[in-house]
């Protein structure tokens, strides 16, 4: 059998979002469309020596064809434990993360300040080669703004461990999610490595910045990230093009509920509405509801208090107080 890239050519990636793509996040974005997705990003050093609060992360659902787990860490013994863990679950990829830029990540010397120190990463990642009986992939970043040579080195070095699949984020560690996207670099990495799918990643909010970094990079498969938080109708929107409409109150009112009903299922009422609080910001921003109407989720407490906020959303819609029509576009 010929051998396949992990994904086709159009696929659109649900990235692992630590604190959020849990399996409630994860049915959420699949009933907009969403089939490759990946759990949470999860600690090797957790993984490894607090396994029970960890494990929650890697509880797949029946309904999960495809599911991907990513790991983050520095520290080789860390990555040998949760990889012999991981070896017990059932994933279709397991991911290495080198581009996670934020500092609680990166001052472990993990995540994208790892990417930059490319002979410590590819000893890491040559653990994933030895110990791991998954497919393996690798998302990155860029690792400088002006020389492509250090990025497309650290590329070339995890194909030859065993990478099927690069993630490239196109910015540097520092710009975190904002900033010019650098196209031309990740494209010189998918010419240069034609045997290993590369994903293209950063800045995809809607079908113009999706059509542009598809056309910009050469990439068939892009990752989706900050730009499905609260709006997982950006998989059915990149999907349906012109003919795609955003979501009617009502639409918008019964996935929310179907995720946070999802979130109690899984962590009793009490945890899951303090982490709510969060996933419902993102719902409700860019959507043209009031003000006051947004700052009572910040007091929401129990399942009672959500169904009523929920039942007032078509009331609270500044442009369509009528809530028939479509709900804006989510920023």
């Amino acid at each position: 059998m010929s051998f396949q890239f992990p994904y086709p050519e159009n696929a659109l990636v649900l990235a692992p979002l630590s604190g959020y793509t849990d399996l409630a996040y994860r049915r959420a974005a699949r009933s907009c469309g969403c089939r490759y997705a990946f759990t949470e990003m999860v600690d090797a050093a957790s993984l490894a020596y607090a396994r029970k609060r960890s494990e929650s992360m890697l509880r797949r659902g029946e309904d999960e064809s495809f599911l991907g787990v990513q790991l983050v860490g520095a520290n080789l013994e860390h990555l040998k434990i949760a990889l012999d863990v991981l070896n017990e679950y059932s994933f279709d990829i397991l991911d290495f993360n080198l581009g996670c830029p934020v500092p609680k990540v990166a001052k472990k010397g993990a995540g994208a300040e790892l990417g930059r120190h490319i002979d410590r990463a590819l000893e890491c990642f040559a653990l994933f080669r030895e110990r791991s009986r998954h497919r393996l992939s690798a998302k990155i970043r860029i690792v400088d703004a002006a020389d492509p040579a250090p990025t497309l080195e650290l590329a070339k070095g995890l194909a030859r461990l065993g990478a099927e699949a690069i993630t490239i984020h196109g910015r540097v560690k520092e710009a975190f999610y904002s900033g010019p996207v650098a196209f031309d670099q990740i494209r010189l990495v998918r010419e240069a490595l034609p045997g290993v799918q590369i994903i293209a990643n950063g800045g995809v909010t809607g079908r113009v910045s999706y059509d542009e970094i598809r056309h910009e990079t050469g990439c068939g498969a892009v990752m989706l990230a900050r730009g499905a938080m609260g709006n997982p109708w950006l998989f059915r929107e990149l999907a349906e093009g012109e003919g795609y409409s955003p979501p009617t109150i009502a639409q918008w009112s019964e996935l929310v509920r179907n995720h946070i009903y999802g979130m109690i299922e899984l962590y009793g009422e009490e945890s899951a509405m303090r982490i709510a609080r969060k996933i419902l910001h993102d719902y409700v921003r860019g959507r043209g509801f009031r003000g006051e109407f947004r700052a009572q989720i910040s007091f929401l407490c129990t399942k009672t208090e959500f169904d009523a906020f929920l039942a007032a959303a078509p009331q609270e819609l500044v442009h369509h107080p009528d809530g028939d029509r479509a709900l804006a576009d989510g920023a």
